[in-house]
């Protein structure tokens, strides 16, 4: 998506759970079937836990169900919490909803499908501070 718009070099995404417990792993082996379907690389990705420095560093920290956006918002220093948003925070329809987690679920074509529908509109509001 960053590619199709031209913003790859401008911006960087990341990846970070809000627990310790997949640490080091590589994707779910579910996800792994999703992204080798749609063409994802995941080379060489491997679970880490969200840090202080992370907030710091990050002008989003987008998190997709409550569940982990609580744990963020109880991580974050009191001076990033503007920083914290939810996946569907900008589409007025969904906003407020959750993408479940497929870690639990195990839905992950329907997490991919989410994702999809929801993570255009953050493309949109990236490229427009960008440019």
């Amino acid at each position: 998506m960053l590619e199709e718009k031209g913003l790859a070099q401008a911006v960087s995404v990341d990846s970070a759970a809000t627990s310790t417990e997949e640490e080091g792993n590589p994707p779910y082996p579910g996800i792994r079937q999703i992204m080798r379907k749609y063409h994802l690389d995941n080379h060489g990705h491997v679970s880490r836990p969200l840090n202080r420095q992370d907030f710091k560093d990050a002008d989003l920290i987008i998190g997709m169900d409550d569940m982990n956006l609580a744990n963020i918002r109880a991580m974050a220093p009191s001076q990033y919490l503007d920083k914290i948003h939810g996946i569907y925070d900008l589409l007025p329809e969904l906003r407020g909803q959750s993408i479940p987690d497929p870690w639990y679920t195990h839905r992950f074509q329907a997490t991919y499908d989410a994702l999809k529908h929801a993570l255009p509109s953050w493309l949109d509001y990236v490229e427009k501070r960008v440019s």
